[in-house]
Parts: structure tokens; C-alpha cells; sequence
């Protein structure tokens, strides 16, 4: 008769499930305050927001006015979506604005901080003044800047006329509606002006005495050191931007669509952006299924681009902590 054998060398070895330790009274009476102070905000998540999406997620797959019940269509508001003239055409401005809106700003930020780093005691007034434009309600941005690029009587032009430029018709001229809503989205960077300053106060002092002795110059020391230093703010102003560039709405709308006694006085299609588009779908024209169809659209294009930045990034940011 065989008696079994215990590898006590093996048991040794092999690593003992760790037992988690039990929550004190104390621990489990915190925790169960702590889910009724985040109770208001899941309640509102799932009624505002998660449930909201699921249900324009169904209505996408349906034709739906609103007055009548949905009805069942499949991917058609999918299909609509691809050869639409109209859709293609807002997307088409949507990307040309985001192309022009996102570089722009964040290079003109940058320079604005980098200037702002060295104004000394009156850093304080100019970070105000950059700032206060973000603070303008977007609606009286869009009339703000229906006057100053009036062709006649706008400021923009007096002001070109000054140096004997003679100033394009930002609202009428088809090939200039798009250059004009650009130059009107450069009003709020100082939000990404902020942003640069705090990164490049908090870049250390002993990296550029470290170029310096090096031989480094100035560009050498703003491209070798500041850049990388603070490549994580240049990473989230670069998403935060392209999603909002993706989604602009308000002000082209202010501008463009408000007034109707001008509505027919140029092209709409020229300021014709995604969201407006969709806008008009859903509430203009009842086209709730194929509005929604737009939105969960966009919700992926968005997605996407994110993820491919995030990936990128890996490449170009660095933060302090990496080895």
C-alpha cells in the first residue's frame, strides 16, 4: 500500500492566493456614504446621458418624426448618410475648418505664452486679458463678429484698408465665409494660452542652463528642451481642440442661420457645418431617425480620431515620470 507523497518544495513555491482584507466598520460606513453623495450623479447619468444615447442609437435605425411612431428602416439612415450631398458637403467644411482651427490656435497660443513668460509683475493682468474673450457667451461672439467682418462698415476691412488692402466679403463671398469663421474662432484661445503658461512655468530652469552650457541657442533650446517638456499640454489642447473644431456650432449658427431676413443673401451651403446640418435634420425638417443616424456618426468619427492621436502620442509626448 502507497501512501501519497507531498511536494512540499512545490506547495513553498507556488504563491498563496492573497485574501483581501476586510472592511472595517468604519471603511464600510465611508463607502456607503460615498455612494449616496455619487448617487445624484448616476441618476443623472442614466437618465440625461447614457439613456439619451441608447435610445437615439434605436432611433437611428428608424424613421421618426416625432408625431408619428418610429418605424423600423434598418441601415437606409446609414446609407442616406454616405450619399447625401448635403451632409458630405457640411463634413467637407466641418474637416477644412478643423485643419485651419487646430494648428492655428495652438501655434499662436504657444507664442502668446511664451511671450506672456516674460512680461514679469504684469503677467497676471494679461493672463485676465487673454482670458476674459473665453468667458463672451459663444451667441454674442457669432454677432460680435457678424459686424466686424461686415464688408462695408466692419472693422476687419477699415483695418485692412489702412495698409491698402482692399478686404474680402467675409460674409457673402463663398470662398471667404470659411477663412472668416477661422479668424472669428481665434477670439477663445486664450483658454490654450492659459494652458502653454502654466506648462512653461513648470519646465525646470536647470534643463536650459544645461543646454546653455552645452552651446545650445535659442531655438535649439526651445525645440530640445521646451517642447518636450511640455508636449502634454501641446497633447491635450490637440484633442480638446479637434473635438471641439469637429463640433462647432454656435456661433456659425449665430451668424449664418439666426437672422432669417439674410438668409437668402449668400450660399448657406459655404457655413454649412455637421452639427448645423444635423441641427436642421432634427428640428427643422423632423428627420429625428436620420438626425440621430448623424450624431452617432460623428460620436465615431470623433472616437476614432481620439484613438489614433492617443496612439501617436506615444511617439512625440513625453511626462516626467517616464523612464
Amino acid at each position: 500500500m502507497t501512501t501519497p507523497t507531498t511536494d512540499t518544495a512545490g506547495d513553498a513555491a507556488r504563491p498563496r492566493p492573497t485574501r483581501r482584507p476586510r472592511m472595517t466598520p468604519t471603511a464600510r460606513r465611508e463607502a456607503r456614504w460615498a455612494y449616496v453623495f455619487l448617487l445624484p450623479w448616476i441618476v443623472g447619468f442614466l437618465a440625461f446621458t447614457a439613456g439619451p444615447m441608447v435610445a437615439s442609437l434605436w432611433l437611428s435605425f428608424t424613421e421618426y418624426d416625432v408625431i408619428n411612431p418610429p418605424r423600423f428602416t434598418g441601415g437606409d439612415n446609414y446609407q442616406r448618410l454616405a450619399a447625401d450631398p448635403q451632409v458630405l458637403r457640411s463634413l467637407t467644411n466641418t474637416i477644412y475648418y478643423t485643419l485651419l482651427h487646430v494648428p492655428l490656435t495652438m501655434v499662436l497660443s504657444l507664442g502668446l505664452a511664451v511671450l506672456l513668460r516674460r512680461v514679469g509683475r504684469w503677467q497676471g493682468f494679461f493672463r485676465t486679458v487673454f482670458y476674459l474673450p473665453v468667458m463672451t457667451p459663444a451667441v454674442a461672439v457669432g454677432v460680435l463678429f457678424l459686424l466686424l467682418l461686415n464688408t462695408q462698415n466692419g472693422l476687419v476691412n477699415r483695418a485692412l484698408g489702412l495698409v491698402g488692402v482692399d478686404g474680402p466679403s467675409w460674409t457673402t463671398d463663398p470662398d471667404w465665409v470659411l477663412p472668416g469663421i477661422v479668424l472669428m474662432s481665434l477670439w477663445s484661445l486664450g483658454s490654450s494660452v492659459i494652458i502653454y503658461l502654466a506648462a512653461l512655468q513648470n519646465v525646470p530652469r536647470d534643463l536650459y542652463e544645461a543646454a546653455e552650457l552645452d552651446g545650445a541657442g535659442g531655438w535649439a533650446r526651445f525645440r530640445h528642451v521646451t517642447l518636450p517638456m511640455i508636449s502634454g499640454a501641446l497633447f491635450f489642447t490637440l484633442i480638446v481642440n479637434t473635438i471641439a473644431g469637429l463640433q462647432m456650432f454656435t456661433e456659425v449658427y449665430t451668424m449664418y442661420f439666426g437672422n432669417r431676413q439674410n438668409a437668402g443673401s449668400f450660399n448657406s451651403d459655404a457655413a454649412s457645418f455637421y452639427v448645423i446640418r444635423l441641427f436642421q435634420e432634427a428640428f427643422q425638417f423632423l428627420h429625428m431617425g436620420f438626425a440621430s443616424a448623424m450624431a452617432w456618426a460623428l460620436f465615431l468619427v470623433i472616437a476614432l480620431i481620439t484613438l489614433v492621436q492617443v496612439r501617436l502620442s506615444r511617439r512625440f509626448v513625453y511626462y516626467e515620470g517616464d523612464s
